[in-house]
């Protein structure tokens, strides 16, 4: 609704650096809020060889970095893929502009040029759009989703019975 330039469609809201902010905000505290005990374990004491969480604890800290380069991530993917669209469809709208000094058949057919790739250019920017607000919706979701997952613990007497089914 960011590309029509009348209201209530003339702000673009995923273009604004603050509304994604908050969404991948919101991602962020329910993953931890609703995170179980696996999820908390995987954060402090991930499944690695010990080396790598005893005398230095780098996997965890690096974990933990994660908690929060996650919802960064989420935001700045959505808004840098918004915003690049937005500034490709300014810098044509400004070639309009300089190309007058080079006489009026090239102004006149950079112009028509410049037209039509913007509009192609407004096309390309919905698809991505819809594409980012998917991917962030399905990245939100798998990271919740991940936060909720139990881990299934199989017996070696289960694994081996499985083996003879088989």
């Amino acid at each position: 609704m960011g590309l029509i330039p009348f209201f209530p469609g003339g702000a673009n809201v995923t273009g604004n650096i603050a509304i994604t902010l908050v969404l991948a905000l919101c991602t962020m505290i329910a993953v931890n809020l609703f995170g179980n005990k696996a999820y908390w374990k995987d954060v402090f004491w991930p499944d690695v060889p010990l080396l790598l969480k005893a005398p230095i604890p780098l996997m965890p800290v690096i974990e933990f970095f994660g908690v929060f380069s996650k919802p960064f991530a989420l935001t700045i993917r959505l808004f840098a893929n918004v915003t690049a669209g937005h500034a490709i469809v300014i810098a044509l709208t400004c070639l309009i502009f300089i190309t007058v000094k080079l006489g009026a058949v090239f102004h006149t057919g950079m112009t028509v040029f410049l037209v039509i790739l913007s509009v192609l250019m407004n096309l390309l920017e919905i698809l991505v759009a819809f594409l980012q607000a998917y991917v962030f919706t399905m990245l939100s979701a798998v990271f919740i989703g991940l936060s909720r997952q139990e881990h299934r613990h199989v017996h070696s007497h289960e694994h081996q019975h499985e083996k003879v089914k088989i």
